[in-house]
């Protein structure tokens, strides 16, 4: 009885032996053993319980249940060529579905232009956005949800993909009412000037997420950064500095994307601690053509406002 787990092997060595006419050249055109090829033929023979071949004469004929079953079984490979040719068109990148991750800021200063540039040279290419929080990009990326993803590089990424490549870096900013005291200090401002006061920054308290950037800065100069307030929404961050409950230190790129009436957004004397943001894969897994299609787009792609 011919089983759905018929090897496809025994198909191909079967078919092999009725064109050429013999075992041995069946075995050269299909780069095996005759002895392989005998039982893998032999094998088919079994599964469908009857003999496919009259081995008493030279060359072998094919029996009526062989030149029966032939047809079936060609036909099956016809559509297994089908099946790779439609995959081939998924392979070539005209076609596709790609998952790309990212996190607030890219997501709405980056992202849209990117997108709207490549929907019009590969309208076959589908592209789903996923925006989580930093540390859930991880989680989501190495769950396999994600063809790549945008990051800050700080905090590392845990687990840590296999490939990393940057795209910008971006200053930091302080976010404060008009009428606040540092709006008599001259800009850029320094970190002691804002030491004094309650600071709301970018992530969740009590994380790794709770910004990175900020601590660092703090601690490069003997300080120690606690934050009063901790959100993973931007806007949410300016709407607690101007209901007075603090100073909002955060990256510009996200200052860039949010209503900031009746708030100043002043630089902060950062150096070189600035916010990196770059684009995150997993070497190990195979990229399609349409994730590599997009990904070169988000590589080559202009770099947002406020940053470098």
């Amino acid at each position: 009885m011919l089983r759905r787990d018929l090897r496809l092997e025994w198909v191909v060595s079967f078919l092999a032996v009725l064109d050429t006419g013999s075992f041995s050249a069946a075995a050269e055109a299909t780069h095996r053993s005759q002895p392989r090829v005998s039982t893998y033929v032999g094998a088919l023979e079994r599964a469908a319980g009857l003999p496919l071949f009259d081995r008493s004469t030279r060359p072998v004929t094919v029996t009526e249940a062989g030149r029966e079953l032939a047809g079936h079984l060609r036909n099956i490979l016809g559509e297994l060529e089908a099946a790779d040719a439609a995959m081939a068109a998924l392979r070539d990148g005209t076609r596709g579905l790609v998952t790309l991750g990212s996190f607030p800021s890219p997501s709405a200063a980056f992202v849209p232009a990117v997108l709207e540039r490549f929907a019009v040279t590969n309208p076959g290419i589908e592209v789903r956005l996923v925006e989580r929080s930093t540390l859930e990009l991880d989680a989501a990326h190495a769950a396999g949800e994600l063809d790549f993803y945008l990051r800050p590089v700080a905090p590392p990424p845990h687990p840590e993909p296999s490939g990393r490549a940057p795209l910008w870096s971006e200053s930091l900013v302080v976010a404060h009412p008009h009428e606040h005291p540092l709006a008599r200090l001259p800009e850029p401002l320094r970190v002691r000037d804002i030491t004094d006061h309650p600071l709301i920054v970018i992530g969740r308290r009590g994380s790794r997420e709770c910004g990175p950037e900020v601590s660092a800065l703090f601690h490069a100069q003997g300080l120690e950064a606690r934050p009063r307030q901790a959100t993973t929404q931007p806007q949410t961050l300016f709407a607690l500095v101007k209901a007075g409950l603090g100073v909002g230190v955060l990256n510009a790129l996200a200052a860039s994307i949010c209503t900031t009436a009746g708030l100043a957004v002043r630089q902060l004397d950062s150096g070189a601690h600035r916010r990196r943001v770059a684009v995150f894969w997993d070497n190990g897994r195979p990229m399609s053509t349409a994730a590599r299609t997009l990904f070169d787009a988000v590589l080559s792609a202009p770099l947002p406002p406020e940053c470098e």
